[in-house]
């Protein structure tokens, strides 16, 4: 549904993307993270044929950003961090306005209209202007409108700020909904929980470049190393470990705790356990330690 090759985008002397390189797939959620100025917006607008590329290529639903920019339009929704929403309008009316720039019929304009608006609780304010919503109720005006005309892909810069934890909450049911019709989804976010609940790859940028990309799993093995795990024994250990398998670094020995990696944990934890057994040791627990995104984040950041 999105497909970059060496996208990049300078303004003067100064390249705020540089070889943006990335697929996304039908029924995919991909997370874009990087810090303030990594070039995430730049390359969301690109994407969205606002911006045109100063190199390489984009195509969107099959469409190319740099000369068919009104198809590309027709099927993305997208959510910017400054939204745009005409204040003095009543919020039924505004979503109305735009239903018709899309070119939905009255009926299906006002069937998608309430759909969204009940969704996110927004249907008792119908009639309320704009103006008189709080950052949240904006912030789902912004998304409703972006949904009402099904688009096959959705670019949303950081879809849940400014919103309580329920309107969140509905605001990342409905992006696992979305996904399941099978729509691309592009989210550019710094809630890092949010990322590792709703992606299922994450894209790093740094500088305007695209430093790494793959799945959470994949990321926390590349930069954070094998599964981490924790046992607790019965009693503390004394004296050395017995014989563990090579492969298995311990990391840290404390009382009745051995922290450690293990590569191959589903051939080396049972040994592990049996060596422990054999030596009088009772294992009381067995577990891996969760690795968060925020320590991929962090050790990518500091490259």
């Amino acid at each position: 549904m999105i497909h970059a090759e060496g996208l990049g985008k300078r303004f003067e002397d100064f390249w705020a993307v540089e070889d943006f390189t990335l697929d996304v797939h039908a029924g995919e959620v991909v997370a874009v993270l990087g810090p303030n100025g990594a070039g995430k917006t730049t390359t969301v607008r690109m994407l969205v044929s606002v911006l045109q590329p100063s190199r390489g290529k984009a195509t969107v639903a099959g469409f190319d950003v740099a000369t068919q920019g009104l198809d590309v339009r027709a099927h993305v929704g997208v959510l910017t961090e400054q939204h745009g929403l005409y204040t003095r309008m009543p919020a039924q009316e505004y979503l109305d306005f735009f239903a018709q720039i899309y070119g939905l019929d009255e009926r299906l304009r006002q069937e998608r209209i309430e759909r969204w608006m009940r969704y996110f609780g927004l249907w008792a304010y119908r009639d309320w202007r704009i103006a008189t919503y709080s950052k949240g109720m904006r912030q789902k005006l912004a998304l409703a409108r972006a949904l009402l005309h099904e688009p096959p892909v959705l670019l949303l810069d950081e879809p849940t700020s400014a919103m309580d934890p329920e309107s969140a909450r509905l605001v990342r049911e409905a992006i696992q909904g979305l996904r399941s019709q099978e729509r691309a989804i592009v989210l550019c976010t710094h809630n890092l929980y949010e990322a590792e609940a709703l992606a299922d790859r994450i894209a790093i940028m740094r500088r305007g470049r695209l430093i790494a990309v793959g799945s959470p799993a994949e990321l926390k093995a590349r930069w954070l190393g094998p599964p981490m795990f924790e046992i607790v024994l019965n009693r503390a250990l004394e004296g050395d470990l017995p014989s563990l398998p090579a492969e298995v670094e311990i990391l840290a020995i404390e009382g009745q705790r051995i922290l450690f990696r293990s590569p191959g944990w589903e051939t080396f934890n049972p040994l592990i356990v049996q060596a422990l057994t054999a030596a009088g040791y009772g294992v009381l627990r067995l577990a891996e330690v969760p690795q968060h995104l925020e320590q991929v984040y962090l050790e990518v950041m500091a490259q």
